[in-house]
């Protein structure tokens, strides 16, 4: 049984891991991932055909919990980024889109993102998004502020009001979300947008998860008997 797949997300686990077992500083692991791993993921994606691909880049427990040291050069890493492959997501047709309470983030960062979501706005082979101080039980919580903000007695709270007040909205849920570093935990990621995707739990640190990583996952997937629940 093969099932066509518009969605695949990646929680990206094992930067820092990969980084002390080789004798590296923390965040040469998520440099490696930013300039070799993510590339290649997306160059397949888009030969496998799959519209939409979010990578979690950044938790509000990563945002207010690490050092500010880390926090800095990952937003900064993020910055050289965006600016280094700018003309080669457009080349290559990648749209980019940003989940997440970018609020909190330095105004030169919002600028960043913003600039980005403008120039790729037209590109249309895939929509590559990133989830930056993304958090399930948060993004829920603001989608519900956001509904008491607008909320009047003629208003009706179901489903279609609740997920136009998502990060997500317009974005389809994902198929399949993929975990890599070894641990077996979805850690609230895409509470609401998940309720039917299937996972895959990956033994290898980010950095090493490989394009044929990635169609093993893929395959693997399609071979699934999908129920919804019928």
């Amino acid at each position: 049984m093969s099932h066509q797949i518009q969605h695949v997300a990646i929680i990206p686990d094992g930067n820092r891991r990969w980084a002390k077992q080789k004798g590296k500083s923390s965040f040469e692991g998520h440099r490696f991932a930013a300039d070799h791993t993510i590339p290649k993921l997306y160059d397949t994606v888009i030969a496998l055909g799959i519209s939409h691909c979010t990578i979690w880049a950044l938790s509000p427990e990563n945002f207010s919990k690490r050092s500010k040291l880390e926090v800095h050069n990952l937003l900064r890493l993020l910055h050289v980024f965006i600016y280094k492959r700018m003309d080669e997501m457009n080349h290559k047709g990648i749209k980019i889109n940003i989940i997440g309470d970018t609020a909190k983030f330095p105004e030169k960062i919002q600028k960043d993102l913003a600039f980005a979501i403008e120039k790729t706005k037209d590109n249309a082979k895939l929509t590559l998004i990133f989830a930056l101080n993304y958090g399930g039980r948060d993004e829920i919580l603001r989608a519900m502020q956001k509904i008491s903000n607008i909320k009047s007695q003629n208003t009706k709270l179901d489903k279609v009001l609740f997920e136009n007040q998502l990060d997500t909205v317009g974005i389809p849920d994902p198929d399949l979300i993929i975990r890599t570093g070894g641990e077996k935990r979805t850690s609230g990621f895409m509470l609401w947008q998940s309720e039917y995707a299937e996972y895959a739990f990956v033994d290898k640190f980010f950095p090493d998860f490989t394009p044929e990583d990635l169609r093993t996952c893929i395959f693997d997937f399609q071979n699934r008997q999908r129920r919804f629940g019928k």
